[in-house]
């Protein structure tokens, strides 16, 4: 077999010799009861950088002394890139949300021996899921693996923007000393109405870590939660993405990217929120209009806009997020902490021993299966394209 993953560059500055900590915690299932990634084995040290190029998910010695060809590259852009030259002859492709290599319908059909396509962290919209289907290509990602890492994230985002760090920590940088400068859009938390759009793992850890912050909470999603759930956070369920964008002081996107989700917050669906609400997007970025979002920061009719998705990604040097004022963007990082690393880079493991053994890929991995979305897919995406995302991202010129 021939197995081709596509990895994010190293650092700058080369392979870290030491890291903060000595060792992670050691966790023993997630909090719905679904164990952690269980491979046989594993070829790493978890806390380590694996995500990258040199990283190589720990996974070269388990398939080499298996007798399999194993590339890691991260030259996935451009015609000729390292990627597309790979994939002609690919078993296997490894990508990730973080660094997408976007597997559009051109490059399946032009891999005919392509028998699966594996997602190193959860969200496989960089995957043309309708050709995957089509064409027999199942589609596995690592469910739950990174989660909470991502709820951290945006707890973290929220706090940053309603109490405007980012500007308090420039003024230091800059040896400042202004007290009201700093403070000129500073506010608690506590009290504000605080919602978010799907409430699946991510979205629902999400409201469990804010409900300490003595907020209103509130959610959309197309699966109600169980009533013992509303009842123990005191949510407020929202028919429709517009009743609660119409009350939220905060609003944080967790639903997948899919063709009834693509754009859904344009100049018409901000226009219907509260005046100076805030964004917070760790979902995809195409689910925001990039020139929406931007003129909306700028009228004020948003107070900020955080996030770390975007669209393309890597987000180009113009792209408008960058420099529009009062947005919180990273890179595409809350769910490749050197801790979710661990678990992903476990997932991938066990994903390769079972399909390289012949034996089933536990049920909540599943997205794509024998033609028809399956597992968690089923739960998640809709039949058709993902969304035309895939092509488009190749051929962005912007």
């Amino acid at each position: 077999m021939k197995i081709v993953c596509i990895l994010y560059d190293d650092p700058k500055t080369g392979m870290p010799d030491s890291y903060p900590l000595n060792d992670l915690p050691d966790l023993e299932k997630y909090p719905d009861g679904m164990s952690l990634p269980s491979p046989k084995s594993i070829d790493f040290t978890p806390g380590q950088l694996l995500g990258c190029v040199s990283g190589e998910l720990g996974l070269r010695k388990f398939l080499e002394d298996a007798g399999h060809t194993f590339v890691v590259t991260s030259d996935k852009d451009g015609a000729g890139c390292q990627a597309d030259r790979e994939l002609v002859d690919a078993d296997v492709v490894i990508s990730q949300p973080f660094f997408p290599y976007y597997l559009t319908r051109e490059r399946i059909e032009s891999a005919p021996n392509l028998k699966m396509a594996i997602t190193a962290g959860i969200g496989s919209d960089h995957v043309d899921l309708q050709a995957a289907m089509d064409h027999k290509v199942d589609v596995v990602e690592v469910t739950y693996c990174n989660s909470r890492s991502v709820a951290e994230h945006v707890v973290m985002m929220i706090l940053s923007l309603v109490r405007d760090y980012h500007n308090q920590h420039r003024i230091v940088n800059e040896g400042g000393w202004n007290i009201a400068d700093a403070v000129h859009r500073s506010y608690d938390v506590e009290g504000m109405h605080v919602g978010t759009i799907a409430a699946g793992r991510i979205g629902l850890d999400v409201l469990r870590k804010m409900k300490p912050f003595d907020v209103h909470l509130h959610y959309f999603d197309r699966h109600r939660l169980p009533t013992e759930v509303e009842e123990e956070l005191n949510l407020t369920h929202h028919e429709s993405v517009e009743s609660l964008v119409s009350v939220c002081h905060v609003v944080t996107i967790n639903c997948p990217l899919h063709p009834e989700t693509e754009h859904l917050f344009d100049d018409a669906m901000i226009g219907k929120m509260r005046k100076g609400a805030y964004i917070v997007n760790t979902a995809r970025g195409k689910i925001c209009d990039r020139e929406a979002i931007a003129r909306a920061v700028e009228s004020g009719q948003l107070s900020g806009y955080a996030g770390d998705v975007w669209f393309p990604q890597p987000a180009p040097n113009d792209h408008v997020w960058r420099t529009m004022p009062h947005h919180g963007m990273t890179p595409h990082t809350s769910g490749t902490s050197l801790s979710a690393q661990a678990r992903y880079a476990s997932g991938v493991r066990e994903i390769l021993e079972c399909f390289l053994d012949g034996t089933p890929i536990r049920d909540p991995y599943l997205i794509v299966q024998n033609g028809q979305l399956a597992g968690m897919g089923a739960h998640s995406y809709s039949k058709g394209s993902s969304t035309s995302g895939s092509e488009e991202a190749v051929n962005y010129k912007k």
